[in-house]
Order: structure tokens, then C-alpha cells, then sequence
């Protein structure tokens, strides 16, 4: 599991419980400096914005290196004028502009629509340490590349004794 990008955290139910953000409150006492994050996860799953994305568009996460991930998104039909990527306050959002309109040139009717053009929002927490490098648009995937950031002072270093 990439480490610094949010998965569903959801029970088989698809609703957070008080139950479920106990266990995240339980951890507090033995960690140190993770307040934010513990906020976050409790911003995250007390309001239930998870159960509330669906499942439009269709995502992964991959791991494409030591410290580099890509979230893919699905978004055939949609170039990269009808698509928005923002990052803010640690959300990156993929969003539609707008909805395309469904009408034809020249009189052409769709007789089926199967390929989706609906308007959609997907949201993902990202970590202080992650930086979102850039998006790119091809063949109907929208890969968005992130890289895990390691500072000195987080480095393994050994710790003299006196």
C-alpha cells in the first residue's frame, strides 16, 4: 500500500463508525507529532466523504518506484480541456469542467450511450511529504505522478550515546 496517499478505509457496510474512528483515537497516546494526521483521517471518515465519491470515475494507485506512485483515472471520452486536476491543502481533486454536451454534428443521433460523460469530482488526501509532480492525458487514462519526498531529518541515522 503506498504509503502518504489515502485508501478506502471503509467497513464491509460502506459506513464509518464511532467504532471504526476509536481505533485511530486508541493510536494517539503512542505516537508522537501525528495530530494532523489523525485529524485528517477523522475529517475524512466522520463526515463520510468516502461513501459519498461512488465509484465514477475508476482509479489506480500504483507504485511506480522506491518513493514515486501514479494515480491513474479512467475518463474516456473527456481530453484534457473537460478535465481539471487541482491540489490544495493537501486534496488533490480530479474534476469535469463541465458536462459535454450529448448532441452530434450533422444531424447524427447516439442510439446507445455506453461510454460515460457525466460530470464527476474524485478526491484524494495527499501527505505533507508527497509532492504532486504533474498530470498527462492519454489513450482515456489521466495519470497523475506524486513522489514521496524524504527530508534529512527523517533519514535512518544512528543516535551517539553519551
Amino acid at each position: 500500500m503506498p504509503k502518504g496517499i489515502n485508501i478506502n478505509l471503509a467497513n464491509k457496510g460502506g459506513n464509518m463508525t464511532s467504532k471504526d474512528l476509536s481505533i485511530f483515537n486508541s493510536l494517539r497516546p503512542f505516537s508522537i507529532g501525528f495530530d494532523d494526521m489523525f485529524d485528517q483521517f477523522e475529517s475524512m471518515l466522520g463526515n463520510g466523504s468516502f461513501a459519498v465519491q461512488g465509484k465514477y470515475p475508476p482509479y489506480n494507485i500504483r507504485k511506480a518506484g522506491k518513493d514515486k506512485y501514479a494515480i491513474e483515472v479512467a475518463v474516456a471520452g473527456f481530453n484534457k480541456n473537460d478535465v481539471e486536476v487541482e491540489y490544495e491543502d493537501n486534496l488533490l481533486t480530479i474534476k469535469t469542467k463541465q458536462v459535454k454536451s450529448t448532441e452530434k454534428k450533422d444531424g447524427e443521433k447516439i442510439i446507445h450511450r455506453g461510454i460515460s460523460q457525466r460530470s464527476f469530482a474524485r478526491s484524494f488526501t495527499i501527505a505533507d511529504d508527497v509532492k504532486v509532480g504533474g498530470a498527462e492525458l492519454k489513450d482515456g487514462l489521466l495519470t497523475i505522478s506524486c513522489e514521496k519526498i524524504v527530508p534529512e531529518a527523517k533519514k535512518k541515522r544512528l543516535i551517539e550515546i553519551k
